[in-house]
């Protein structure tokens, strides 16, 4: 079993998910950040990849056949190299699904089923199998077989409207839908795995990108039932001054919530009579006057560089942060003291900084993302393949070994 950290003195637990064997026959994004993050709580995770490979490996930064998307998703787990399209290898498919407790697979609506992988007649013959499918729009309606990627899902399910600001809608800069799909697809296998452990019965979880937007975004849809006729007027912070202003050297972000702090802001910008101007009197007025109070901040923050101001604002106690790059997110004091970057080491590549998942006591220390085909003779000998077989199917090239 692997341990899991634990604090000076404190008894060493096994991880939640040690003795878990995932099959993850997904690409992309989605499903394999969600084996990778049971990976990450202990679960022996077999990727498996056609000869071509998974097509995250195209993507992205690309360095020594390892991209970043699959560098970040993929690690620790082991890679075996299928070729699914042939009858034999479905039957490898097949018997190593035989043996694992979750699998996970991100295709269109019936793809899964094509290599063999039918989740309905598969829990038929294993009731405790717990089978994630994760899809654009789910597997029926009429956008059930509709193309979907992060970015069409964005513009589709509101995230692009809501990240519009006063400018046009546009992408958010990280594959939001994809990641936070995985997350549920994550989440909703420890609830099934829990009702298993009462039950003895499994699960088809089915997660699809459309309504994870939704979720994601249940607070902008209670707004807009709410009030739907601001539905089309420019976004508006919820006080003011409130936003990211540009300094000599960089930017800083500033909130105000009530007077109290407006006064703070007041003395830490060196005008304290703006607190006793009428037209700033509450949090009401001030968002009335919105475009003056934040030209007004702004004209005095761009006087002096960001450590001036973080400083300032420190010592008045205000909700404040300097805009960070990622070479200063990485330096930034607490992730330092908290460990929230692990130094990965990739083979071909180097030293990656790597934020796992944040509850550091449930995971384990991050580990290289496999080459295609890394583990396939290991990986079908520990399934049961005598090694007869397994030459066969390696002469063949129904899997491959590299």
């Amino acid at each position: 079993m692997q341990p899991s950290p634990s604090s000076a003195g404190a008894p060493v637990r096994a991880l939640p998910f040690a003795g878990l064997r995932v099959l993850d026959v997904s690409q992309g994004i989605s499903g394999p950040y969600c084996a990778h993050v049971l990976w990450q709580q202990g679960a022996d995770v077999i990727k498996v990849e056609p000869p071509a490979g998974d097509w995250a490996r195209g993507m992205g930064v690309l360095r020594e056949g390892a991209s970043s998307l699959s560098v970040a998703f993929n690690g620790g787990k082991r890679d075996i190299c299928v070729d699914a399209s042939r009858p034999e290898g479905r039957a490898v498919l097949a018997k190593l699904a035989a043996q694992a407790d979750v699998i996970v697979e991100n295709f269109r609506p019936g793809v899964a089923a094509r290599l063999g992988l039918d989740p309905v007649a598969m829990r038929r013959t294993r009731p405790e199998l717990v089978f994630v499918s994760i899809s654009g729009y789910g597997d029926h309606g009429p956008y059930a077989g509709a193309p979907a990627t992060d970015s069409v899902v964005q513009a589709d399910a509101g995230l692009m409207f809501a990240n519009r600001g006063g400018e046009a809608p546009r992408k958010i800069g990280l594959y939001l839908a994809d990641m936070n799909s995985g997350l549920y697809a994550a989440q909703a296998v420890a609830a099934a795995l829990y009702r298993r452990a009462t039950d003895g019965q499994g699960e088809h979880i089915e997660v699809n990108l459309m309504e994870t937007c939704a979720a994601t975004l249940v607070c902008n849809f209670v707004e807009y039932s709410m009030a739907p006729d601001n539905e089309r007027k420019p976004v508006v912070p919820p006080s003011a001054p409130n936003g990211t202003y540009e300094a000599a050297d960089g930017a800083v972000n500033l909130v105000t919530l009530n007077n109290e702090q407006f006064g703070r802001i007041c003395l830490a910008l060196g005008e304290p009579a703006w607190a006793q101007d009428p037209r700033f009197a509450d949090a009401a007025s001030r968002l009335d006057h919105r475009h003056l109070i934040n030209g007004m901040v702004a004209d005095v923050i761009r006087r002096m560089p960001v450590a001036h101001w973080v400083v300032k604002f420190k010592a008045h106690d205000l909700l404040h942060a300097p805009v960070r790059s990622y070479s200063q997110c990485i330096d930034h004091p607490q992730a330092r003291h908290l460990g929230t970057f692990q130094t990965l080491e990739q083979p071909g590549v180097g030293a990656v900084a790597f934020a796992g998942i944040p509850v550091h006591a449930m995971r384990r220390p991050v580990a290289a993302s496999p080459r295609i085909g890394e583990h396939t003779e290991a990986v079908l000998r520990d399934a049961g393949f005598a090694e007869k077989e397994l030459g066969a199917l390696l002469r063949d090239r129904v899997v491959e070994q590299r």
